[in-house]
């Protein structure tokens, strides 16, 4: 049974998700929620559905100044890892569904998308340039063990040797090291690898289905030992949480075989703040004050800000401590003393003889 509900209370968590209800759809005023069981006053297990995303186009762009990339591709829209404080959970509302468990749960799949690319590489309109692999959502979620539409995707890539710009908070990216071999051999890859904590106790209730720390280390080693470039990216830093972990990811990032390092602040856009909060408030309620408190003095006063120039390092004093440290440890480690430079010159469409024949 369905009930619509006009207002949100903090819920009991829920083991393996992020989230613990679904917050009100911000366009709509409401959202769909299960009835409560009459034995054990509890809600159901919310299970998960794949739903086919019928996009005609597989690759977007953006003009935002703060963004290092203008074309991505998302391969899922929503995502099983259920990370609390990701600033992806509100696109689902322009779905019409909640950026609580919705978005954990209720999985958009382009079951198309290695045919759309195929289609788009083949066309004379596109210009080859780098493209951004989980630019919004991870395109290592676990479901993609079995759809495998990641590895087909790098595929094309592969054959038409686009560049492409992998980020993931996933060890299975390791299961495609053959395609990220071929494609680095024509210097058209890059991998980063996302680090929030170093500490189980917190990525398991933070982060509750990506691959734990230790496996992400692992995944940095197995890709730098292929000779595939890889990053490390410290993010999001929660300031009076996870920000005491920086140097020691770091650290363990480059003897892994890390050879760059970025980071951000924590964003909380739209709904995710009051997500975000209830989730203190469930797991660190002796810590909740003090880490609202800085966020609000990094953020000008305010849970978030979109502002450009701050949205992805925040501004004041603590941020300013933040950023001078990342500098002092990625120098003292060795790391970001090169940059990654990928290159669109190998790019060849496959069977151009044919493809006058369909004006493509």
């Amino acid at each position: 049974m369905y009930k619509v509900c006009v207002m949100k209370k903090v819920q009991n968590p829920k083991r393996g998700r992020g989230a613990s209800g679904n917050p009100i759809n911000r366009f709509e005023g409401n959202y769909l929620d299960y009835d409560l069981d009459e034995e054990s006053g509890e809600k159901p297990s919310v299970k998960m559905q794949l739903i086919a995303d019928h996009s005609k186009e597989i690759i977007s762009y953006n003009s935002s100044p703060d963004v290092p990339f203008n074309a991505g591709i998302n391969v899922y829209r929503g995502c099983e890892h259920g990370c609390i404080y990701c600033y992806a959970r509100p696109f689902h509302e322009y779905l019409g569904f909640s950026v609580g468990l919705d978005f954990e749960t209720k999985i958009m799949v382009k079951y198309e998308a290695p045919k759309l690319l195929e289609k788009t590489f083949r066309s004379k309109k596109w210009e080859p340039q780098i493209v951004a692999m989980s630019g919004v959502t991870d395109c290592y979620q676990p479901i993609e063990r079995k759809l495998q539409l990641t590895r087909e995707c790098l595929k094309v890539f592969s054959e038409y040797r686009n560049p492409v710009g992998i980020i993931t908070k996933n060890h299975l990216i390791t299961r495609d090291i053959d395609i990220l071999k071929e494609l680095s051999a024509y210097n058209a890859v890059s991998t980063t690898i996302s680090i929030t904590s170093l500490d189980n106790k917190i990525t398991n209730v933070m982060e509750p289905r990506t691959s734990r720390p230790y496996k992400r280390l692992k995944a940095i080693e197995e890709l730098a030992n292929a000779g595939i470039p890889v990053s490390v990216n410290v993010a999001p830093i929660i300031p009076g949480l996870t920000d005491h972990e920086c140097a020691e990811i770091l650290k363990s990032a480059a003897d892994a075989g890390a050879q760059r390092a970025s980071y951000i602040i924590v964003r909380l856009p739209f709904k995710v703040k009051e997500l975000f909060e209830d989730w203190l408030e469930q797991y660190f309620p002796d810590r909740k004050e003090k880490i609202l408190k800085k966020l609000i003095e990094m953020r000008g006063g305010t849970l978030y800000k979109s502002d450009f120039k701050t949205r992805m390092k925040a501004e004041g004093l603590v941020a300013k401590q933040i950023g001078d440290l990342f500098k002092v440890q990625c120098n003292r480690h060795g790391l970001n003393k090169s940059l990654f430079s990928l290159s669109t010159e190998q790019f060849k469409k496959t069977h151009s003889e044919q493809l006058t024949l369909f004006d493509l």
